[in-house]
């Protein structure tokens, strides 16, 4: 309540990437008081039997997860594990730093509840994320969620995706391929069937030659047609990958509070949040149901209130993300659904 009612609005008079960055930088400080991390950790985390999940051969403690793009560097996973999340996903991550698309790139919708990006993969890079991943004391689920150079043709991207999985294999848990962020030109491209198989199908070979794989799940776009998710359905059998993640930004528009000229004036980038609740969830449905449940799938999008997670959950979704909530409802928000998930 304190957090909506009081540090929300102190928030939201930064622009959103400040406010971000700021955020991030205060619950640092807060956590080098002496016993706080453990006692944050203690307060936020919902310990239930009930809450376990056994998938891709990984023990969760618990079903929410926090999404990428929060942390893409991982440099706060020990502070963010405090507020009761069972796994954490860093990235997405490129094999060379850059430096995203110019600001403003992110802003507030907040008749809406949500936020537009245009965020562009910024990142320090697959060396440094493998660098501090090496060094992390947490033993939390990690995952690595991996893309490609702006700079990089689709004609060479697998190049770029192998790279970040051979950088990162021995430091996450499980791996990501993004190929449907908006905010990348041309990068939506890769969700075609025959190239999204060439890929998957890639790092399905390089996975194979390890002394133990790593489980690989592809994150796909909420805009996709009917017959596009039959395509995914198709691929992750031919490929046999070990599920999907539903789903990243929209690029539509429709149905938004915020005034017309203000959504014209913020332009391009991938629309989060309350608007995209509804969509992800369906999507979810289509996946489960079309495919016979055949794979786990991990629901991301509008997530807001326990409500919201069960039904995604109802929906076929195995495990949840959040991002663009946890910035609306605050701290509190992972435990509340935690909670309620317990219950039944």
């Amino acid at each position: 309540m304190l957090y909506k009612t009081i540090l929300r609005k102190i928030l939201f008079l930064l622009p959103p990437e400040k406010a971000h960055t700021f955020t991030l930088f205060s619950f640092e400080v807060l956590l080098k008081i002496p016993f706080l991390q453990r006692l944050l950790k203690s307060y936020y985390t919902v310990k239930n039997p009930k809450l376990q999940r056994q998938l891709f051969g990984l023990t969760f403690p618990n079903p929410i997860g926090l999404a990428a793009g929060f942390d893409k560097d991982g440099k706060h996973i020990e502070a963010m594990e405090c507020l009761g999340f069972g796994f954490i996903e860093v990235g997405t991550t490129t094999p060379l730093p850059q430096s995203g698309n110019p600001a403003p790139r992110l802003f507030r919708l907040s008749k809406d509840e949500g936020l537009i990006n245009r965020m562009g993969f910024n990142n320090e890079g697959v060396v440094a994320l493998k660098k501090r991943l090496q060094k992390r004391k947490s033993n939390i689920i990690i995952g690595g969620n991996i893309g490609k150079n702006k700079v990089t043709p689709n004609e060479e991207a697998i190049t770029d995706y192998e790279k970040c999985f051979e950088a990162l294999f021995e430091v996450v848990d499980y791996f990501v391929v993004n190929v449907s962020s908006p905010n990348t030109p041309n990068l939506r491209a890769l969700q075609d069937r025959k190239p999204l198989t060439e890929l998957l199908q890639h790092l399905q070979d390089l996975n194979s030659q390890k002394p133990k794989r790593k489980p690989i799940l592809l994150k796909i776009a909420p805009d996709l047609t009917n017959e596009q998710l039959d395509d995914i359905i198709d691929i992750v059998a031919i490929t046999k990958i070990d599920g999907v993640i539903a789903t990243n930004t929209t690029i539509e528009r429709q149905g938004l509070k915020a005034k017309k000229e203000k959504i014209e004036a913020i332009g391009n980038g991938g629309l989060s949040g309350r608007p995209l609740t509804n969509r992800s969830t369906e999507v979810i449905r289509y996946l489960s149901k079309k495919s016979n449940r055949a794979f786990p799938i991990i629901g991301v999008g509008g997530i807001y209130t326990p409500q919201d997670a069960i039904e995604k959950l109802e929906a076929g979704a195995s495990l949840l993300q959040v991002y663009t909530g946890l910035i609306y409802e605050g701290p509190g928000m992972v435990q509340k659904i935690n909670r309620e998930i317990s219950k039944g």
